[in-house]
């Protein structure tokens, strides 16, 4: 009997009805003789309103007992969910991540998975039982409570799908698939049906919310079969993200435009250029837990360069902070920065094969007045950084030139 891993998100489980209406989904798999292991997330914004408490009592909450917080709300809705599927007449087992023994290392707030122990879901399944597993949640060797992130129930799915081997892990939310851009800012952008792990991979990582990026990198390493659908259409093929060489894939040449308001950016005026100094900026900033996104120096003219990079907006003061001693101990010139940045990106397979996709991106932006203060590239993307006022008009002006809103 084949077995499918489902995972629902927050707001598919956001209220006593949706949880029913997962339930019936659910049973219509069963029906077709399917074995099924559930994830579920926390009932939508429950996860926000712990936290909020958490601060309200601690002011710097600390991370041991954060993840004992917020680990409840995924407790929540499994056993609502189990509860709602034994109603329908199925029978359904839910367990926390301790119970079914998810170990993760101990890096509180941000665990990675380490193992799954599956005797006890397998029992459970040969004996016709839907298997409901919280999400986000891991327990590490010394049995304290871990969580791993936000959407982190997304890696949850297929961490369960990788080690019991299932034959699809289906990613249900609130869109039905994965599309060239967000139809918010750009109404004519389409629905994929079918998406590379390279591709959906680089678009994560650049801003699109559909997925966690952690998950399609452990879909990709494992080879696992991914599918994102939406949990309020009754019947939608989502989109497949696969293995290129596995698969009939789309031949476009860019798949999709992706963007990311959430960035800042820092310029090092005047640096000395001589080895070893990349590494006495960046890594304090390692060191503090940052991530550092584009690093662009600047040719060296007299000895002294300019150096920047790009950090999450959130990151941004720290990160000032941090360099305040750096800039001094190095007899740098100074520092420009500036929040109001915004990344946009293309990204398609198609690029290894097909020259002129640079040109076009950059006559495009050029011809709206969108100036370009940073660019990095890959084999299957081209990430540019621009003002943060210009970004929807240049999501809408490049899915227009490189025909995104035509029919595959």
């Amino acid at each position: 009997m084949s077995l499918i891993v489902q995972k629902y998100g927050g707001t598919s489980v956001g209220s006593a009805e949706r949880i029913k209406n997962v339930a019936r989904r659910v049973a219509k798999w069963r029906s077709r003789g399917y074995q099924m292991i559930v994830v579920a997330s926390a009932m939508a914004g429950e996860t926000n309103r712990l936290i909020a408490l958490a601060n309200e009592v601690q002011s710097q909450p600390d991370p041991r007992e954060l993840d004992v917080i917020i680990s409840t709300g995924e407790q929540v809705t499994i056993a609502l969910l189990s509860m709602a599927l034994i109603e329908a007449g199925l029978k359904a087992r839910s367990y926390t991540a301790m119970q079914v023994r998810i170990v993760t290392d101990s890096a509180h707030t941000r665990a990675r998975i380490v193992s799954i122990d599956e005797d006890r879901i397998r029992a459970d399944l040969e004996a016709g039982y839907v298997v409901v597993v919280a999400g986000f949640q891991g327990v590490d060797e010394k049995g304290n409570i871990t969580t791993l992130g936000r959407g982190g129930s997304d890696t949850t799915g297929v961490a369960l799908a990788a080690a019991l081997k299932a034959e699809e892990c289906q990613i249900y939310t609130d869109v039905d698939g994965v599309y060239t851009t967000d139809p918010r800012i750009v109404p004519e952008a389409r629905r994929l049906s079918t998406v590379t792990f390279e591709e959906m991979l680089e678009m994560a990582s650049l801003g699109s919310r559909v997925l966690q990026i952690r998950s399609v990198e452990f879909a990709g390493k494992y080879k696992v079969r991914l599918r994102v659908l939406s949990s309020f259409e009754e019947e939608s093929e989502g989109t497949l993200i696969t293995f290129e060489e596995d698969e009939n894939m789309e031949q476009a040449i860019i798949s999709g435009i992706a963007f990311n308001r959430d960035e800042a950016k820092v310029t090092i005026l005047g640096v000395p250029d001589r080895p070893g100094i990349a590494y006495q900026i960046l890594g304090p900033i390692g060191d503090a837990s940052i991530d550092v996104d584009m690093i662009v120096q600047n040719v060296g003219h007299d000895g002294m360069t300019d150096f920047s990079f790009t950090v999450h907006r959130n990151d941004y003061q720290k990160t000032l902070k941090l360099l305040e001693p750096i800039v001094k101990h190095i007899q740098a010139s100074g520092i420009v920065s500036g929040d109001r940045i915004a990344k946009v990106s293309v990204v398609g397979v198609g690029m290894r094969s097909h020259a002129g996709i640079a040109s076009t991106m950059f006559r495009t932006l050029a011809e709206e007045g969108i100036n370009i203060e940073m660019i990095s590239t890959s084999e299957i993307k081209i990430s540019v950084v621009i003002d943060e006022k210009y970004m929807e008009l240049a999501v809408r002006v490049l899915h227009r030139a490189f025909a995104l809103d035509q029919p595959a």
